[in-house]
C-alpha cells in the first residue's frame, strides 16, 4: 500500500513540476525551484488523501490530537 502512496507521490511530481519545469534552467536553478516546489506542495497545494489539507495542516491537527 506504502509503494502507491509512494508512486503517486512521484506522479504528481512529474505532472506539476518536472513535466512544466524550464529544460534550460542550471542545476542550480532546478534545486531552487525544486525547494519552491515543495514549499507550496507541503504548504499551500491541498491533498485528497489528507482531505483536503495541506500536509502541514494535517501534521499539526495531528500533533494537536496525540495525547502528551
Amino acid at each position: 500500500k506504502l509503494n502507491g502512496h509512494v508512486e503517486r507521490a512521484h506522479r504528481t511530481h512529474a505532472e506539476e513540476f518536472y513535466e512544466v519545469a524550464d529544460l534550460s534552467w542550471t542545476v542550480a536553478e532546478v534545486n531552487r525551484q525544486a525547494l519552491a516546489w515543495e514549499q507550496v506542495y507541503n504548504t499551500v497545494r491541498p491533498h485528497q488523501a489528507l482531505g483536503y489539507k495541506t500536509p502541514q495542516q494535517f501534521l499539526e491537527e495531528f500533533a494537536l490530537a496525540r495525547p502528551p
